[in-house]
């Protein structure tokens, strides 16, 4: 069995965004049950439903902790159920949220080793005591258990995965030129199973490419990269300079879309997820989301629970 909670269901500045005045961030300021607001994109999974992972940890995480009871301390005066965290990559909006696992609070956290050296490099993360809190570096390709604190297992296992993606936009300054989309081991998908069935968790992909058309083929359930409907969206809105391949994303519509590239693979559950509050996938009344429920994808929310 696994558990999937999804924690937070929007990009990065979640939605509505602090600072947009955009229509759909005005619906969900108002209310707007057809705007529903979505804190910014995790998902939680459990092998037993009592011992939790975290993949990847959102500036919103505390509050999505607070209204999940399943993340709940259960034990003592202080416990939590959460039993480690895995990083697709060391984005803002990625690894924000380990700050607040700051109390000494004993997990894991797995990322590649790139990741890891970011965050070695900004000491702001030593809140987290080595002491209780491991850095376990993880291989692509190379699948590992999930460990529970005591280190038993929790039944599940994840391998880790390259997709085309780039490097932190904070780091993008140190480089001579912007770099494109290309596959590196700082932008990771995330198989996990329980031996019998297959979650891939792929928040953040620039393009697809034949491996990782090979790695979704046959998945129980695909969360997948959906940040912007079209690649040109936050040109044409007027919210910014760069294109979706640009910031690392490929567009949920149009040639070489998210829609277009899984019409042929079998992936019994598809699930859209990192949506950007220009995104009008957000909005359920409108003509994208008809897309792309008729083209058999849901669209997460934040509170969804999914049992595989």
């Amino acid at each position: 069995m696994i558990e999937v909670l999804v924690l937070g269901a929007g990009g990065g500045g979640g939605f509505p965004q602090w600072n947009s005045h955009a229509p759909g961030c005005r619906r969900a300021r108002a209310g707007d049950p057809m705007a529903a607001s979505a804190t910014q994109a995790s998902v939680a999974v459990s092998g037993d439903g009592r011992h939790w992972f975290l993949l990847n940890a959102s500036p919103d995480l505390r509050v999505q902790i607070e209204r999940s009871p399943a993340l709940h301390p259960q034990d003592g005066l202080r416990s939590s159920p959460i039993c480690g965290v895995v990083l697709t990559g060391a984005e803002v909006d990625t690894v924000t949220g380990l700050l607040s696992l700051r109390e000494r609070q004993a997990f894991s956290l797995l990322a590649t080793a790139p990741v890891l050296a970011r965050l070695d490099e900004n000491p702001i993360f030593e809140v987290l005591a080595r002491d209780v809190v491991a850095r376990i570096a993880i291989e692509p390709g190379i699948a590992g258990p999930l460990t529970l604190t005591d280190g038993a297992p929790s039944g599940l296992r994840v391998t880790p995965f390259t997709v085309p993606g780039k490097v932190p936009l904070y780091a993008e300054g140190a480089l001579a030129q912007p770099e494109m989309a290309r596959e590196i081991d700082e932008t990771i998908g995330l198989e996990i199973t329980d031996g019998t069935s297959r979650l891939l968790f792929v928040p953040g992909c620039a393009m697809m490419t034949p491996g990782l058309r090979s790695r979704l083929e046959g998945a129980d359930c695909v969360f997948f990269d959906a940040t912007l409907w079209r690649d040109d969206e936050m040109i044409q809105a007027g919210l910014g300079a760069k294109s979706g391949r640009r910031m690392g994303h490929m567009s949920v519509s149009g040639p070489g879309g998210v829609i277009e590239s899984f019409r042929d693979l079998a992936v019994r559950r598809k699930i859209l997820i990192h949506l950007n509050n220009s995104n009008p996938l957000l909005l359920a009344d409108s003509e994208e989301r008809r897309i792309a429920a008729a083209a058999g994808w849901t669209v997460a929310h934040d509170g969804m629970q999914v049992t595989l």
